[in-house]
């Protein structure tokens, strides 16, 4: 078996007139994220982390920001198909490990939520994924409330 390990990061600005969207689930906030499809930063660096696994670049390059078909697109249908073409090249998942780093809304209520919805969507077992949530104390863009970021590292196997 061969074993490879993936890296994503991604950020979006806080805004007002936006739903907020962290792993697959809409969360009540006076505030979402702003971007070209859902902003899920979550997802976003998932998919990255994946895509970076396999050597498969990164998810702009798959899904540009510039694209019409991208336009608010839902970031479930964007890991889906990049879980799709992971198993093009042979390869399916191991583990995720994300962290979340926002102020405000508190997150962990909303972990066991998100993790379902990431299995459902990975078709995986919830046991293999796993969701942190922390804050900046309130130092940076994250700690002014000004955006949220995300980090995750996966293991892919073949």
């Amino acid at each position: 078996m061969s074993t490879r390990i993936g890296m994503g990061y991604d950020v979006h600005r806080l805004v007002e007139g936006r739903d907020l969207y962290l792993g697959g689930i809409k969360i009540a906030h006076t505030v979402g994220l702003l971007g070209h499809s859902d902003a899920d930063v979550l997802i976003h660096a998932i998919c990255d982390a994946l895509l970076g696994a396999a050597n498969m670049r990164d998810i702009g390059y798959h899904f540009p920001d510039t694209s019409d078909e991208t336009l608010n697109m839902d970031s479930k249908i964007i890991l889906r198909k990049i879980i799709e073409l992971i198993a093009i090249k042979g390869y399916r998942l191991g583990n995720v490990d994300a962290t979340v780093c926002a102020e405000h809304p508190k997150l962990n209520p909303h972990i066991p939520a998100m993790k379902a919805c990431l299995a459902e969507v990975m078709g995986c077992d919830e046991d293999q994924i796993s969701i942190k949530a922390t804050t900046s104390e309130r130092m940076g863009f994250v700690g002014r409330e000004e955006g949220i970021a995300a980090y995750a590292v996966c293991l892919i196997e073949k």
